[in-house]
């Protein structure tokens, strides 16, 4: 009689809920300089005479509980804008292309998963400071490895070489110094393959804007793309991106992604 209502009971229980594993989150390392940390509607107050961000978050730009971004602590949070701002803490960021790029890549395929931003672009630095060895790439390796443990490498999006356009051998030496960094960081994740999508520039302050240009647009690495940001409208300094930039620039970045 006893095992006869222990099958009664059985039968009529509630089914155990499984809790599956999170999803590994599809990591997209950011790097650079300026125009990838972000200056989109940062503005000179005339009153206070500092460099302020007005604010201004595009819907192209809001947040998504699909989109993470990793902190300077190496905590995992719900990424908005502005992305850089715990990690390029000494200048005053913006809206870059970080979120509208992961944004267009959800909105074109809903069922990518998770993505996890890793901010570590540093406005004002020159290749030879992302060089192995140096303090920013074992920084970018060191928080890209930690991102690794939670996910799986997708993409290193990198905008840089507008320092590198005021001095004619850094110009010259670009070309160089770019693949060996982009060989080192492979080579160092661990990742042979690592799709970079790259941008030539749009601006620079130097007179070796050219020469430099001319080296990402044919920087002819497998697995690297270039996006061509020369036309894009910039703000009053001549040199930056302005937020509706940004925002094209991050799309232009995820259809060059969903292209590999």
């Amino acid at each position: 009689m006893l095992s006869f209502i222990l099958l009664a009971l059985l039968a009529h229980a509630s089914p155990i809920q499984c809790k599956h594993p999170h999803p590994k989150i599809n990591i997209i390392i950011l790097a650079g300089q300026s125009n990838m940390a972000g200056r989109g509607g940062v503005f000179n107050d005339t009153i206070t005479e500092t460099l302020t961000w007005d604010g201004i978050v595009p819907p192209e730009c809001q947040p998504n509980p699909s989109i993470l971004r990793l902190t300077a602590n190496l905590t995992w949070v719900e990424a908005h804008e502005p992305l850089h701002a715990d990690i390029d803490y000494n200048k005053t960021n913006g809206v870059g292309p970080g979120m509208p790029f992961a944004n267009t890549v959800l909105n074109k395929d809903p069922n990518f998963g998770v993505i996890g931003l890793v901010p570590c672009a540093i406005g004002g630095t020159n290749i030879s400071q992302w060089q192995k060895g140096e303090f920013l790439y074992e920084q970018l390796v060191k928080r890209s490895q930690f991102a690794m443990q939670s996910g799986v490498y997708r993409a290193m999006l990198w905008y840089q070489g507008e320092s590198d356009t005021e001095n004619q051998q850094d110009a010259e030496l670009y070309k160089d110094n770019l693949k060996r960094f982009f060989n080192d960081l492979r080579f160092d994740l661990k990742t042979p393959k690592l799709p970079i999508i790259q941008v030539a520039l749009a601006s620079g302050p130097g007179a070796y804007i050219e020469e430099v240009r001319e080296a990402q647009l044919k920087t002819d690495m497998p697995y690297v793309k270039c996006v061509d940001a020369k036309g894009l409208p910039l703000g009053p300094d001549g040199l930056h991106l302005t937020t509706p930039s940004q925002v094209t620039l991050g799309q232009m970045l995820a259809h060059a992604f969903l292209g590999y």
